[in-house]
């Protein structure tokens, strides 16, 4: 069931995600072609189902680039980027990282 709350993360992620800020990749992605465009897909990720987003919140997605399968996901530091933050907190920093499936 979704929550006010989760409806209000989900349009903060979505925002973020959007926005294409605050994105960091792991090796394995940086090594893939195109990144600009896997970029440009997971910035338009819809596909958001009870399977991938069980909490309704649009934090995490997989797409499939160039035959490998790649994860994104969002998580919530504070402002030193040196701990959690309540991803509802306007000092929320939130970072996306985009990893291939076998890196997580």
């Amino acid at each position: 069931m979704e929550t006010t709350e989760a409806k209000k993360i989900a349009k903060l992620n979505d925002a973020f995600r959007k926005s294409g800020q605050g994105i960091t990749v792991t090796t394995g992605v940086q090594a893939l072609e195109d990144l600009i465009g896997l970029v440009d897909e997971i910035r338009r990720f819809k596909d958001f189902n009870e399977d991938n987003d069980p909490y309704q919140e649009h934090d995490f997605g997989t797409v499939y680039w160039f035959g490998q399968k790649v994860f994104w996901k969002i998580d919530y530091y504070n402002p030193e980027l040196s701990g959690w933050r309540d991803p509802l907190d306007p000092s929320c920093n939130r970072v996306l990282t985009i990893m291939l499936a076998e890196e997580y």
